[in-house]
């Protein structure tokens, strides 16, 4: 049995990604690899972060008890956790749950993809603005389907001409949906979707983080 660090567990909505607006149970797992210019959960991503040690067992049970079928399994940086590949293969003992992980692109899916009943992934690209860019994994994006989902976030208007790029070359709106999202407060999200009037960019979508617009944008929890 593993034992996992879990600094938050709740039910909410999704905020973001394909599935916005739907019931998630959270589970939030402690510690990152990166440290990007606009992150909103530095609190959860410190080695000694506070946390509940719960197993495999413990997370899936909690999840049944919600009575909610969608789990969102998100950090930090979840599959950096030790044996995460054992709550990923535990949930998927439970068809009737759907997990999507929410991961920050740097670290390799192709192991997690290939286990039976596999997750769906929000693969973040990190631009230039988070200071983060040079850690990308662009292999993740050969195993990438339908259920999956790529996530720029961008600080600057001027950042959307790198993601059509990136977008172009990797075919990424062929395998799966592309979402662009504004850093919170930082860009005025009428000149993103003017630079997709503009560029006819019929294959990607815009998206805001709908907690921040429901509830105070520092309010954790939800």
């Amino acid at each position: 049995m593993s034992v996992f660090n879990v600094v938050e567990k709740f039910v909410s909505i999704n905020g973001e990604g394909q599935h916005a607006g739907e019931l998630a149970v959270f589970i939030r797992l402690r510690g990152c690899n990166l440290s990007c210019s606009y992150c909103d959960t530095r609190w959860a991503c410190t080695a000694d972060a506070p946390a509940e040690e719960m197993t495999e067992t413990q997370i899936v049970d909690y999840v049944i008890s919600t009575g909610v079928k969608r789990v969102t399994l998100t950090g930090g940086e979840p599959l950096l956790s030790p044996h995460v590949i054992d709550l990923l293969k535990a949930f998927a003992a439970n068809p009737d749950i759907f997990v999507e992980i929410e991961t920050n692109g740097s670290v390799d899916i192709h192991p997690f993809a290939c286990i039976d009943n596999p997750p769906a992934f929000t693969l973040d690209y990190k631009l230039a603005g988070s200071g983060m860019e040079d850690k990308m994994l662009l292999s993740n994006f050969d195993v990438l389907t339908a259920k999956d989902t790529v996530k720029f976030v961008c600080s600057d208007v001027s950042e959307l001409d790198k993601v059509c790029k990136i977008v172009d070359d990797y075919r990424i709106s062929d395998k799966c949906t592309c979402l662009i999202s504004p850093v919170f407060g930082r860009i005025e999200p009428a000149d993103m979707v003017d630079y997709l009037i503009d560029h006819k960019r019929n294959d990607i979508r815009l998206q805001l983080q709908l907690h921040k617009f429901i509830w105070d944008p520092n309010k954790r929890g939800v």
